[in-house]
């Protein structure tokens, strides 16, 4: 009886010690970020995961996921699997209308222009550095305002159906100052993007970044590390804007994720 006991307690102590930990929801759009003891491999869907020496790591879930996620973990040569169910959201639409019509399809001019825009931002995406700011929780960069916009909302401009909302919309008054959500490196910043208009990247590290569009000043620099709370520019209403606001956005390598799922009042 004592044997089996044993046994018992070697299984379960076996299981705990390669276990992995997560924080965040398994909801459609989410960022999970896991542990797992150091030196262990990390595998998301078959793809190998980048772990940082104290054993953290993240991954994303897509808007529209469907499937289970599976994990593994290797430690030691001995591998376990882990399959976390994703749970749907339901999204919101969302209709403007009375807008230029320049601001609902771009003229034919600024096609190479919005092009160029979007390889910037695309770059800032794959970055996958070694830094572990993501680990840390994510604050408000406005605070006491208003929700306008939310992520995953299809949105219909002029009773044109276009992408879905990936953002989260802060509705304030043009110069209110922004705040960095938390620690990173700035990736960009720049003050005329066709659509975002004063727009600025952060890179959190793995994979993971921000950025805020909008902007009508810009107070960092490409490559400046900024501190979590730091007043990184004010509210604008630049580029394809109906008004004064921030939006920001949240990524895990080019995958769109729903910034919400790590911001803390």
């Amino acid at each position: 009886m004592k044997k089996i006991f044993l046994v018992i307690i070697l299984i379960l102590l076996n299981n705990i010690l390669y276990a992995a930990e997560f924080r965040g929801s398994f909801f459609q759009g989410n960022l999970i970020i896991g542990k797992v003891e150091k030196g262990t491999k990390v595998f998301v869907d078959k793809k190998k995961i980048k772990v940082s020496d104290q054993g953290f790591f993240v991954f994303g879930l897509s808007k529209d996921r469907k499937n289970d996620v599976i994990i593994e973990t290797i430690k030691n040569q001995e591998s376990k699997q882990i399959i976390k169910k994703v749970y749907k959201k339901k999204y919101k639409i969302q209709k403007i209308n009375g807008l230029p019509s320049k601001q609902v399809t771009p003229p034919k001019e600024v096609y190479e222009r919005i092009k160029n825009d979007n390889k910037l931002i695309g770059k800032t995406r794959s970055i996958n550095s070694n830094f572990t700011f993501f680990n840390d929780e994510f604050k408000m960069p406005i605070k006491n305002t208003i929700i306008t916009g939310v992520y995953g909302s299809q949105r219909i401009l002029n009773g044109i159906p276009k992408s879905p909302h990936y953002g989260l919309d802060f509705a304030a008054s043009e110069g209110t100052k922004i705040k960095a959500m938390l620690d990173g490196i700035v990736t960009l910043s720049e003050k005329d993007l066709y659509y975002t208009g004063g727009t600025i990247t952060f890179d959190h590290g793995h994979g993971v970044s921000t950025l805020y569009m909008h902007m009508k000043d810009i107070f960092v620099k490409k490559g400046m590390e900024i501190k979590q709370g730091d007043i990184i520019g004010t509210v604008g209403k630049t580029g394809r804007s109906t008004g004064p606001h921030l939006d920001i956005r949240l990524n895990w390598f080019d995958m769109k994720l729903n910034p919400a799922s790590v911001l803390k009042k």
